[in-house]
């Protein structure tokens, strides 16, 4: 599985007009001036170079779906492919008490640095916050915390932005039809995450006068997903488009959507599995399109961990500091570039 793709390719963009910047100075400045130098030099040399050794620890909720499993799976591939970092990787957990004491046990070991994926970003911002204040930096992936004293940097994925992929792929399908019937199936309403999802999709569909008709909320899981599905076509006789959140419990929509015999919409998905992608790719489902949600975020946390904790920056970056927040992109992936997103799926 590519770990790094989805961040590399936004971090090279930023890399040819720091280097055309640096270029142009150069051009212009005959003084030798001392500044210059520094910038031009503070992004120098290869981030995969051996460094000092770094123990870093490791702790996510439980892997009980293919997204989650997935995050932990590339941060261990993504530590072993390092000389120089001893990975400590706590076993995943769904108790919020469990995950503090995990990370209490990382602050008493000394650990370099800490790559925390919380169950609940605003449970663990006071543990977080003393690792901090005990000089260990945090690297917060996916799940904010409530205060951004509690990480030295934060990877996060684009969960407005999957709702706004959403939303302007079927507004370009819907080609106009302002009566158009838009059904979605959330993830769990109390989150933050499905909250941002859900108005990004909203904020989409009426720049084309489009409106959710018919909206149900499940659990990111596969039977959660087709109680929840199975209630939306009983009331909903007729679909247009519909979008699920979450391609985990869309192996449940689906089910349900066979079970009902229903055909006649399109679907999006959320987040990029495997079985979704090679669906889309084998044209045999509903499902046409669906949108990304790196699951790469615990491994780029994992390089950000390393980079900090050996005092190194981004070659890629002029900045001389590994920066406080990389956001991941939430692009759309239809049959036409379902080949470019394959190696980075998970197995739902």
């Amino acid at each position: 599985m590519s770990t790094t793709t989805p961040r590399r390719r936004l971090l090279a963009i930023a890399g040819v007009f720091a280097a055309t910047s640096l270029t142009l100075t150069a051009c212009t400045n005959s003084s030798g001036d001392d500044d210059t130098e520094s910038v031009a030099n503070a992004g120098a040399g290869d981030n995969a170079e051996t460094g000092d050794t770094v123990r870093i620890g490791f702790s996510a909720p439980a892997a009980d779906h293919g997204w989650m499993g997935a995050i932990t799976s590339a941060a261990v591939k993504q530590a072993e492919a390092f000389d120089d970092v001893e990975l400590i990787n706590a076993e995943g957990t769904n108790d919020v008490n469990l995950q503090i004491s995990q990370v209490e046990t990382f602050i008493n070991d000394k650990v370099d640095a800490i790559v925390l994926l919380p169950f609940d970003g605003a449970a663990m911002t006071d543990v977080a916050t003393r690792a901090m204040e005990a000089g260990i930096p945090v690297v917060n992936v996916d799940r904010e915390f409530d205060s951004p004293n509690a990480a030295r940097s934060t990877v996060l994925g684009d969960n407005y932005g999957m709702g706004v992929s959403a939303g302007r792929y079927i507004c370009e399908e819907a080609g106009g039809k302002k009566d158009a019937v838009v059904a979605e199936i959330a993830g769990i309403d109390s989150l933050p995450l499905t909250q941002d999802r859900s108005r990004g999709f909203a904020d989409a569909l009426k720049d084309c006068g489009l409106k959710v008709s018919n909206r149900v909320a499940a659990e990111f899981t596969v039977e959660s997903g087709e109680r929840a599905a199975a209630n939306l076509l009983q009331a909903a006789p007729k679909i247009d488009f519909l979008w699920n959140h979450d391609d985990d419990q869309g192996v449940g929509v689906l089910a349900a959507i066979d079970n009902a015999g229903r055909d006649e919409f399109v679907m999006v998905g959320g987040a990029g599995s495997a079985n979704v992608m090679r669906s889309i790719e084998a044209d045999d489902t509903v499902l046409r399109a669906t949108v990304i949600y790196p699951s790469t975020q615990g491994a780029d946390g994992i390089k950000l961990a390393r980079l900090i904790a050996q005092g190194r920056s981004m070659s890629d970056l002029a900045e001389v500091e590994v920066p406080r927040v990389i956001q991941l992109a939430a692009p759309i992936v239809t049959k036409d570039n379902v080949d470019d997103y394959m190696d980075s799926a998970f197995e739902s």
